[in-house]
């Protein structure tokens, strides 16, 4: 089994939501450094107010899809290990069509022409669930057909092809971890917010929730400790190498349901919002998580009860006060 103590790390992505909590776990491995870089798309300076901590964090503010920037980056900092979070929102495929999907393939292009030319050791790529766009079968294992519903998801479809290819290709060390939906504290809940953190800020701020559509679509939501903790158990998997592994609960939850729940923790009895079903949505998800459980006998450690209600606290401490959109 490889470790992470003693090695130079780069994460992608590292101030944003998933990225922050990631970089948080690869301090507890004794790294002799981390270096985030990010372009603070979505990313905040204070999602790493823990990380600052360690003495071995160095964050640049920059663009990863800049060929020549991320080679002096990787050369400068003795890179070892590089894992790719960055990316720009779902919801941003409504905005900006072409960039929602160029980000997630320039990126990956950028550090896979670096691993190949072992400007450093191995690559952990986040993908998405949303590349496998709504279930044809259930679970969804990893060899269910990718069919990206939006630029974003088609972004990463694309990227994850692309990984798969130069491992095929030229055997780098590569590995691709697909989340399902994450969850938890400092999950984005400005713009581009997905429904957790828009949900608990209307209800905290006076407003009230949004359904869009009948509520009755389902998804995998997956506390976002979890998963990191699983993608570092992975990268030190030697039999991962090479493989696209999804990282989930295994269970399935109508959207209807959250809102419920979430009504339910912050003591809400009022009436909902009730908008069309948004364009390009995913019917259902629900993830095989076999593979995972052979590779690192993976078990999320928390219920979507304790996890929601870990959420809903972090929200109440940090947007009181927070103007309602």
């Amino acid at each position: 089994m490889r470790k992470l103590k003693g090695k130079n790390i780069l994460v992608t992505g590292g101030a944003g939501f998933i990225g922050s909590h990631l970089v948080d776990e690869l301090v507890s491995k004794g790294p002799a450094k981390i270096i985030v870089l990010d372009n603070f798309f979505l990313g905040k300076e204070e999602n790493l107010t823990e990380a600052k901590k360690f003495s071995g964090l160095k964050i640049y503010r920059d663009d990863a899809s800049k060929y020549e920037l991320v080679e002096e980056l990787v050369e400068k900092e003795k890179i070892d290990v590089v894992f790719n979070l960055a990316t720009k929102a779902l919801l941003y495929s409504f905005v900006d069509q072409d960039d929602a999907y160029k980000v997630n393939v320039d990126i990956a292009s950028v550090l896979l022409r670096l691993l190949h030319k072992k400007k450093y050791q191995t690559l952990v790529h986040f993908s998405s669930s949303e590349a496998y766009g709504t279930a044809l079968d259930v679970p969804i294992d990893e060899d269910h057909p990718l069919f990206p519903e939006t630029l974003y998801a088609a972004g990463k479809a694309s990227a994850d092809l692309m990984v798969h290819s130069y491992f095929r290709t030229f055997g780098l060390d590569v590995l691709t971890v697909r989340p399902f939906n994450n969850y938890g504290p400092r999950q984005n809940e400005g713009t581009y917010a997905a429904l957790i953190p828009i949900t608990i800020k209307k209800i905290l701020n006076g407003g009230k929730p949004i359904l869009e559509g009948n509520g009755l679509q389902t998804r995998d939501f997956i506390y976002v400790k979890d998963t990191v903790e699983a993608s570092i158990a992975l990268y030190e998997s030697e039999a991962a190498k090479g493989k696209t592994v999804n990282i989930a609960t295994g269970k399935e939850t109508k959207v209807k349901e959250i809102i419920e729940a979430l009504c339910e923790i912050l003591d809400y009895t009022g009436s909902w919002e009730r908008r069309p079903r948004r364009v390009a949505d995913v019917d259902r998800h629900l993830a095989s998580i076999k593979l995972a459980k052979k590779l690192i006998d993976f078990k999320p450690k928390t219920s979507l009860k304790d996890g929601l209600k870990e959420t809903v606290d972090w929200y109440v401490k940090t947007l009181k006060g927070v103007e309602n959109d």
